[in-house]
């Protein structure tokens, strides 16, 4: 089994089980082997006298092979207690207060099982519309929009770290306006990426400069009228400026809508790309493209449709016999779910494929080999489908769907997605989803304050192969993001090896067209602008995805997310007492610096492990971050007290003034336990504080206060790091700078997802 480095950190950190001490107990090949047998065992509910080990070997070759690997809630949890295994779910939002507060309470539970949820807030009320049974007045979907994002908070406080959603209000809606402008604070409604549902007859208006109605959604009556194309603009002036809202074609959405007796199709999963019904979940997986290739005798590499052929139909059983396994977090998702038996088979890799076949991403011979391959994977998952059915039974919504009467019979209601796979990409070592390479080589920093170049290794092998391979020029490919203006780099080599920001917004939406022809559900893609791209160019991508056929749009112009700096210095005219001591609103903590040096060392309280980490830069320590091992602890706490303590020594406190606030501070669950160093949360912090200060003043090397020892070999002893901010710009777990791909946000030094 062949996986980088990055990928085995990316799965122990994320997917391998560990005891309640927080120690791994389970391999690589104990994953798979989990994840195998668990999703075999759905075949015996068919035929109980089968024989299920040749399928779990398949299931297991498959994923080992890294030729096809489920969506991330199946690896984390397929044969394990918690068992539920689906990506995304749709939960329906009514008007009135019990309904709403009722979605709040089944979103938290699929957030604690793992799955990020899509709302439409359209059906609620507008601000100010009066509410008979009090007598008082509506508040409007974007402060219920503030409702559940503030409830997703609160469960990633409890200790996890899913909770994406999507938010989509129709265009009709005559709160519009205002869920348009809700995050233009980047620090705002953090938990939720947000869509405004666009429908045709809005964007006629738009193209005829005409006005269009708002519509009261309670009792259908026009309310209003708004100038469509002063609303388009200030979409994509929201958009230009922060990548959000996007946008979904309603219209569309619905056209392709299997079952129309079930409901209106009204939101989608976070990332854009999965439509569903209310109460509908979705289990996706996705192929590697780039392992679906094969050399000829003339040496030459070509698309290898028969291994392809081979593996959509088992990843099609794969997906099948997951609906099956699945525990769902709610009995109305579990009833819901296996009447449709929505699967969504998609791709990554797709950019690394064209780089080994030579052709440019942004060219029409790779737009043509898109839709190729595309329609060759839709048209294999459905006769795959369609063997099921016989075997199985169609989906039992099957009669009243829209493929009653043009096939004989179908298992799974759609078969086919583009997801965003920003960590499975890093465990099978390929480029993301349909996404063009982001970036060909870049700089990881590594222990002692040192660094390294990685590079594509496909690049790596082109450039050795030409005589062209040296740090150096890795180097000036990883400063400079792009192959594009490296002169010492062959023409033909730059053609080809083309990243996000090379190519044209017109060619990213034309690609994700090509795709969208041959899927029944939807594409997650990325729009990436270069930070110089202007209001207009953001419209026209807009336009041309209507033109084109596309289900949504995602876009993200570099930068538009960077945190804005604070003003440093004595506020004018204001000048300290002589006493010494500050005003009172006086002090300004000084901004978090890019690059700091730390340490990270474990300690033993009362309730298992507390990690804290220690940042440094030239002008002493500035920062402090906890995190608790599974077994438990108070993580809000030491959360709240990391925080306090890193504001207050940017603001200029002494770090032993800080240090004599902590020390001593006494936990029963602590000090009711012999053998512990440390008498509760803060006194640990404050050890390790004193530690580092003490550290930073002699450089003599990092001194034990006895007890619990650091991470050893894996300590994060002198090592760079960037502040940790979720800004939408930096990864909130290391602080490196994320990538906006696949709808989604990734961050490709440790594995963080938005999304997955």
């Amino acid at each position: 089994m062949q996986l980088s480095q990055n990928a085995m950190t990316v799965l122990e950190r994320r997917y391998l089980k560990r005891d309640e001490q927080g120690n791994l107990i389970e391999t690589v090949e104990q994953l798979f082997e989990r994840v195998a047998h668990a999703i075999a065992q759905a075949d015996l509910l068919y035929d109980k006298s089968c024989d299920i080990a040749p399928v779990e070997r398949t299931f297991y070759e498959m994923m080992t092979n890294l030729d096809f690997l489920p969506n991330s809630p199946t690896l984390m949890n397929a044969g394990r207690p918690l068992g539920q295994l689906s990506a995304c779910f749709v939960l329906p939002i009514e008007d009135s207060m019990e309904a709403i507060f009722e979605a709040v309470k089944q979103a938290a539970l699929i957030h604690k099982s793992g799955g990020g949820t899509g709302f439409s807030f359209s059906r609620l009320r507008p601000n100010g519309s009066a509410v008979n049974s009090t007598g008082g007045v509506a508040s409007g979907p974007v402060s219920f929009l503030r409702v559940f994002n503030m409830a997703t908070e609160a469960v990633k406080q409890g200790g996890t770290r899913r909770g994406a959603n999507m938010g989509i209000l129709r265009v009709d809606h005559p709160d519009i306006l205002e869920f348009i402008d809700c995050k233009r604070d980047n620090a705002d409604i953090t938990n939720f990426n947000l869509s405004v549902g666009i429908t045709e007859a809005f964007m006629h208006a738009v193209e005829e400069d005409e006005e269009y109605e708002l519509i009261n959604p309670v009792h259908k009556q026009v309310v209003g009228k708004l100038r469509a194309r002063d609303v388009f603009e200030k979409i994509v002036d929201s958009a230009w400026r922060n990548g959000e809202p996007g946008i979904v074609f309603l219209d569309r959405l619905n056209r392709d809508n299997v079952v129309p007796s079930m409901g209106e199709i009204e939101s989608t999963n976070p990332c854009g790309e999965q439509p569903l019904l209310p109460y509908e979940s979705c289990n996706l997986g996705s192929i590697n493209l780039s392992h679906m290739l094969r050399r000829g005798e003339d040496g030459v590499l070509s698309v290898d449709y028969e291994k392809l052929a081979q593996t959509v139909k088992n990843a099609v059983h794969f997906l099948d016999n997951v609906i099956d396994v699945n525990k769902y977090p709610l009995k109305q998702i579990d009833f819901t779910t296996k009447q449709t038996r929505k699967i969504g088979l998609g791709v990554m890799g797709f950019a690394d494929m064209l780089l080994l076949l030579g052709i440019p991403y942004n060219s029409e011979e790779a737009v043509e080999l898109a839709g190729k391959v595309m329609k060759f994977i839709d048209d294999t998952a459905k006769q795959q489908s369609c063997l099921l059915a016989k075997e199985r039974g169609s989906f039992p919504m099957f009669d009243d769907s829209i493929y009653s009467g043009r096939f004989e019979c179908l298992r799974n209601a759609t078969v086919t997605t583009i997801a965003p796979t920003g960590t499975l990409s890093l465990l099978a070592s390929c480029s993301s989803g349909v996404e063009p390479v982001f970036a060909y080589a870049y700089i990881r920093n590594i222990m002692d304050s040192t660094h390294m170049t990685e590079v594509s290794p496909i690049l790596a092998e082109v450039l050795k192969e030409r005589g062209l391979y040296t740090e150096e020029l890795l180097q000036k490919i990883a400063e400079q993001g792009t192959l594009a203006h490296i002169e010492e780099i062959p023409e033909d080599i730059r053609r080809v090896f083309v990243s996000a920001h090379d190519i044209s917004p017109e060619y990213h939406i034309r690609m994700q067209a090509a795709f969208q022809q041959h899927i029944d559900n939807a594409v997650s893609k990325t729009v990436n602008f270069t930070q110089d791209a202007t209001h207009e160019d953001v419209a026209k991508v807009y336009k041309l995805a209507f033109q084109l056929g596309c289900k949504g749009v995602t876009i993200y112009r570099d930068k538009s997310r960077d945190s804005q700096v604070l003003n440093i210095g004595k506020v004018s005219g204001e000048e300290q007492p002589e006493t010494g001591y500050a005003q009172p609103g006086s002090l300004k903590p000084r901004p978090r610096p890019a690059v700091t040096t730390g340490f990270t060392e474990r300690m033993k309280i009362g309730c298992g492990n507390l990690y804290v980490t220690v940042n440094y830069d030239e002008n002493g320590i500035c920062e402090v971050f906890t995190s608790t091992g599974k077994a438990g602890g108070c993580p809000s706490q030491s959360e709240a007290t990391a925080r306090l303590i890193s504001i207050s020594l940017r603001a200029g406190l002494s770090v032993e003034e800080i240090v004599a606030q902590l020390k001593g501070i006494r936990c029963p669950s602590t000090i009711r336990q012999q053998g512990m160093h440390c008498t509760s949360c803060p006194d640990a912090i404050a050890r390790v504080i004193l530690k580092v200060s003490e550290y930073q003043k002699n450089s003599r090397g990092m001194p034990h206060l006895g007890g619990e020892p650091s991470f050893g070999t894996k300590a994060a002893v002198g090592k760079k790091t960037r502040i940790a901010e979720d800004d939408g710009h930096t990864c909130p777990e290391c602080g490196a700078e994320v990538q906006h791909e696949g709808g989604c946000v990734i961050c490709r030094n440790c594995g963080y997802s938005k999304c997955s």
